[in-house]
């Protein structure tokens, strides 16, 4: 395929084989269409060299890029299978600005109707943040944090505009923090929500690819 010509791709990257697992439906096949799911590994290095690598291929060099996958609530009353649409990611590199959040959010709230989606500032961390250090990090007004989303979105733009959004799904939060995603409620709760977004790309997507009047 080749990406200059006919619409921009969407390339969706994660870190986890089960989030990977969950964004192709819990196993019902590949996404249809111009869309690649992509597994970076854990942690901001390895998602910003899996970008660099994907993108520098001639197919994927007007993709949109979404980062999806689990996160860290930071706001107390945010609860396992909540969603967070990133209005810009964060690290210490600066804020990446995420394209159509509004249009997102509406189309994750028409496809996971029993959820609460939130919106805001998105953190990254090299690490698993815990405690007091959650604490911190939502004195900034981030109001999520996970390892990926910020490197994935700063790598994707660094070499100029393209449309770029995060999406997570809250395992665990300040008043439910869990230690493994497969073991507790909580984040079976998380894995099923991540099953259940792949349509709401789809939609972010399409529309941003309408011509604007």
């Amino acid at each position: 395929m080749d990406g200059t010509t006919g619409p921009a791709p969407l390339l969706i990257a994660c870190a986890l084989g089960i989030e990977r697992f969950a964004l192709r439906g819990a196993g019902r096949g590949d996404v249809a269409g111009p869309v690649t799911l992509l597994r970076t590994g854990m942690g901001p290095r390895a998602a910003e060299r899996a970008l660099v690598r994907t993108l520098a291929e001639p197919a994927w060099q007007d993709a949109m890029v979404v980062a999806a996958g689990f996160c860290a609530g930071l706001t107390p009353g945010m609860h396992p299978g909540d969603l967070v649409v990133a209005d810009e990611t964060r690290d210490p590199r600066g804020a990446t600005p995420c394209t159509g959040t509004g249009l997102l959010a509406q189309a994750l709230a028409d496809v996971v109707p029993v959820r609460t989606v939130h919106t805001g500032p998105l953190a990254g961390s090299d690490h698993v943040v815990r405690g007091q250090e959650r604490a911190e990090l939502r004195v900034t007004g981030a109001i999520a944090v996970d390892m990926e989303s910020a490197a994935t979105l700063w790598t994707a733009t660094r070499g100029g505009a393209r449309p770029v959004a995060a999406v997570r799904v809250v395992v665990d939060a300040p008043e439910h923090e869990l230690v493994r995603i497969g073991t507790l409620r909580g984040g079976i709760s998380a894995f099923r929500v991540l099953c259940a977004v792949l349509p709401a790309f789809h939609e972010w997507h399409r529309s941003l690819l309408l011509p604007r009047r």
